[in-house]
């Protein structure tokens, strides 16, 4: 795996992934950037965010359950100062299905957690991690 970051100006920069695809950081005014784009470590929340979704998901589909959407919303903290790493991050899924059963999504969940997830299993080297649910019913 790889990815190429490019200054572009000010605080703005551009990542080139390795399959080619293109994200964009911006600081925040008070350090040079225009708020153009997100920053660096949101795009790391977003990351985990994303991982822990996809492996939820497939989890939930392989085990045929009828899962229709699911959302992760992410809460942390940092420390105060440098180097500013996430102390505590809170994951709150939101799953909808069809008479999905709280065990199976507790359990999906705890396995990207523990076993599949490298991108929180990553974090949790610096921040408490906790997970919580709900479950929607889909008409």
């Amino acid at each position: 795996m790889e990815c190429t970051i490019k200054w572009l100006d000010g605080m703005s920069f551009i990542a080139e992934t390795g399959t080619g695809h293109l994200v964009a950081m911006d600081g925040a005014p008070e350090a040079g950037g225009r708020n153009l784009a997100p920053r660096p470590m949101e795009l790391m929340l977003a990351g985990a965010g994303g991982c822990t979704a996809f492996d939820v998901v497939l989890i939930l589909k392989r085990g045929r359950h009828d899962v229709r959407g699911c959302s992760v919303r992410l809460e942390a903290e940092r420390a105060e100062s440098d180097p500013k790493v996430f102390t505590r991050i809170c994951f709150i899924y939101t799953i909808t299905g069809r008479k999905l059963k709280p065990e199976a999504v507790e359990r999906a969940i705890h396995l990207s957690a523990e076993k599949y997830c490298s991108a929180s299993i990553m974090l949790a080297k610096t921040a408490e991690i906790t997970h919580d649910f709900e479950i929607v019913e889909a008409d």
